[in-house]
């Protein structure tokens, strides 16, 4: 014998007859979803600036087990072994140090990363475009700012001067990006930020390869050579390594507070569904006489539960997605530099955050539905 269905228009119309207690179970639901999503956003917005930052093509040396340019050193003669393998195409000696310097308005101090590079290290960052002025030159005391560090630090706009490493620096261009790491840079010549900083050695070798096959085997003969201690990577992977560690932060205290909240208001749903329970007792004992079964019963009320879900993560995603419009800062916890980046919302959020609200609406809602279902008519008649 077939069973019944309990038509869906059913569970919409008493989430309608009840529509303050509805409002504030999916209001509930809606922040938890909020939170979650801004998790995953802002977690996905930091690997997505940082990711970005490197090239398929690109590779990175850098001194054996340093955790960031900042921390690495690569001799000179080291460098020129590098760059004269028969797989590198174009290379570029480059030294990154970090500098402080106040914020506009706040006066806050953070840490600015510059990056020494020559014209070829300039070429190897193809995703790099100047949106105002022009590009240092070669020898000189000229600078370029990242666009969110040209904006946010003091001393760092265009045509502005900035003094560090006991030298004046004038700021005769702001570059963008497209949002990734390089927006929180400055740039300059290498040899005079060598000389102003008293280096001797470069912090990285960045280089393209003529073929990307090549890699293995670039690898393996540089990290084998005596003569060198340096570590090579792909820049897509070097620059995923310097997200794993703030990125682990923001998603394991995100998810806790997300699982946290999505407690409480499971418990909303739980309380709102055997109020719901409750007040219909009559109408389920009318529902059982039509000959609809406890099965039909227990969809119809966990259907409620999920729709109360539903609308929470629509609500919810919805101010999340907002959140795209802002911009945040922070300290890079591996190079220790400021890194601005912005919330991202993906596909892959949008499903993972509507599993995580279906989840907290079958939760708060499966107890109070078998309650319902196993109501007899006789009693649920006489109780109504």
């Amino acid at each position: 014998m077939k069973v019944k269905a309990i038509p869906v228009a059913y569970s919409l119309r008493n989430l309608w007859t009840r529509k303050l207690t509805t409002a504030l179970t999916a209001g509930g639901m809606a922040l938890v979803v909020f939170v979650f999503a801004a998790v995953l956003m802002l977690d996905a917005g930091l690997r997505q600036a940082l990711v970005s930052t490197g090239q398929a093509d690109n590779i990175v040396v850098t001194r054996r087990s340093a955790g960031s340019e900042v921390q690495s050193g690569v001799e000179r003669t080291q460098a020129a072994l590098v760059e004269a393998q028969p797989e590198v195409a174009v290379a570029s000696k480059e030294t990154v140090v970090l500098i402080a310097q106040p914020k506009r308005g706040t006066r806050a101090v953070s840490n600015i990363t510059v990056r020494g590079l020559s014209p070829a290290g300039i070429g190897l960052r193809p995703q790099v475009r100047l949106s105002a002025g022009r590009m240092f030159r070669p020898g000189s005391t000229e600078i370029v700012a990242g666009r969110s560090i040209a904006e946010r630090f003091a001393g760092v706009g265009l045509g502005e001067r900035l003094r560090f490493a006991a030298r004046d620096w004038l700021v005769v261009g702001v570059f963008d990006s497209g949002g990734s790491g390089f927006d929180s840079e400055i740039w300059g010549d290498v040899d005079q930020m060598m000389q102003s900083f008293r280096r001797q050695a470069y912090s990285s070798v960045i280089a393209r390869l003529a073929d990307s096959t090549g890699f293995d085997r670039l690898k393996q003969r540089l990290e084998s050579d005596p003569r060198l201690t340096v570590d090579v990577k792909r820049e897509r992977q070097f620059y995923e390594e310097q997200s794993a560690a703030l990125s682990g932060f923001i998603s394991i205290l995100g998810l806790t507070l997300s699982v946290i909240f999505s407690i409480g208001a499971m418990i909303g749903a739980m309380i709102t569904m055997y109020a719901a329970v409750a007040g219909r007792t009559g109408e389920i004992g009318a529902l059982r006489a039509l000959g609809f079964r406890r099965r039909a019963i227990l969809v119809a009320f966990l259907a409620e539960a999920l729709l109360l879900a539903a609308l929470g993560w629509a609500f919810g995603l919805a101010l999340a997605s907002l959140m795209q419009l802002v911009q945040i800062s922070t300290m890079n916890w591996q190079s220790f530099g400021e890194l601005a980046f912005s919330f991202t919302l993906t596909p892959k959020i949008v499903l993972q955050s509507l599993a995580f609200a279906a989840a907290m609406g079958f939760a708060g809602g499966v107890l109070p539905a078998l309650r319902a279902a196993r109501l007899s008519i006789v009693d649920a008649l006489r109780a109504a």
